[in-house]
């Protein structure tokens, strides 16, 4: 690990490789600063001059902003609205950019293990996503459940493809708002309807949507492996592997395996990595860092304190509710 240290401690980035891809997107949220700071230094050590934009969906942790545009040379994407737009719902804004932008969309969990940019051609279909294995009972949970779409779309059909939509590639101007009608409400926050019809934020419609498209009008949707998640495999992905540019050219997603310490997650070292290559850029980076990790902490124990306090308020409220009816249920004389 010696070698990964000594390249964690300098900027390491080399030339752009020829890529086809014109921004990538990152979406960021208050609790993920810490992750939005290691994917941000995992796309610039493989990429140091492609734009990169935060798609903020709701309120992000103080400051972040103005350090990763000082020093990360990150910008803020131009939405039409600002505020919660919900879980995930941001990511579709990508979609409404500049006609014919190519991008790569990001969850703030993940990082690039190598040059995925050039995973789609410069020739290739106007959309990229991962080819993902899936039983159908699963993408109904993960995704949408078809059969229930048909009550709104009586066009519907199982769907051809599923993906995490934590990473996929796309082409703005080519869907438009309309085609996300009858099942997304643009209202702010953004709503799937009905309720339980589409799973996961913007995943469920999003996979929806573009199933459709391929079905009714032959869109071209390419397939190929892009991600790699760690409660599957991590094998050749190291962060030993990825400092000397030899692993795969994947994006992990840590989805649904965040953990407070980085050291107790699977690809722990992985992250460990970029975070400190992500302070050498910043004046007293390793006091930073310290402070930033005890932030993070602060605010994931702040967090599960508020929700034991919420279980614990409606588990007295239904007990209480409970005692209640019981006394008004019971019979006269008793």
């Amino acid at each position: 690990m010696d070698a990964v240290e000594d390249q964690s401690s300098t900027d390491t980035g080399v030339s752009n490789p020829r890529s086809s891809v014109d921004c990538v997107y990152i979406a960021a949220s208050a609790s993920d600063a810490r992750y939005t700071r290691i994917c941000v230094a995992s796309v610039r050590y493989f990429y140091p001059e492609i734009p990169i934009l935060l798609l903020v969906g709701g309120a992000l942790q103080r400051g972040l902003a103005a350090e990763l545009r000082r020093y990360w040379n990150v910008r803020i994407a131009n939405l039409p609205t600002y505020g919660d737009y919900g879980w995930g719902f941001v990511k579709l804004e990508a979609l409404f950019g500049p006609p014919g932008e190519r991008f790569l969309v990001l969850d703030s969990d993940t990082v690039l293990a190598g040059p995925v940019l050039g995973l789609w051609n410069e020739d290739g279909a106007p959309f990229l996503v991962d080819d993902e294995k899936q039983p159908d009972d699963d993408k109904k949970c993960l995704y949408y459940d078809w059969e229930k779409v048909l009550q709104i779309d009586p066009t519907a059909r199982p769907p051809e493809f599923a993906f995490n939509s934590g990473q996929w590639f796309g082409t703005a101007g080519v869907l438009t708002r309309n085609d996300f009608a009858p099942g997304l409400a643009w209202t702010m926050p953004r709503s799937t309807i009905p309720p339980g019809y589409f799973a996961n934020g913007e995943q469920g419609i999003l996979n929806y949507v573009l199933n459709r498209k391929v079905a009714m009008e032959g869109l071209w949707v390419q397939r190929t492996e892009i991600m790699r998640w760690p409660g599957h495999s991590m094998e050749g992905l190291n962060a030993e592997s990825i400092a000397k540019r030899t692993a795969l050219p994947l994006v992990i997603h840590w989805a649904g395996m965040k953990k407070t310490a980085l050291r107790r997650m699977a690809g722990g070292d992985i992250l460990r990595f970029f975070e400190k290559l992500y302070y050498t850029r910043l004046p007293a980076g390793r006091v930073r860092r310290w402070f930033a990790i005890c932030q993070h902490f602060l605010i994931h124990r702040l967090q599960w304190v508020r929700v034991r306090v919420k279980l614990t308020y409606r588990r007295m409220e239904t007990a209480i509710r409970g005692r209640f009816f019981e006394r008004v249920n019971q019979p006269v004389g008793m």
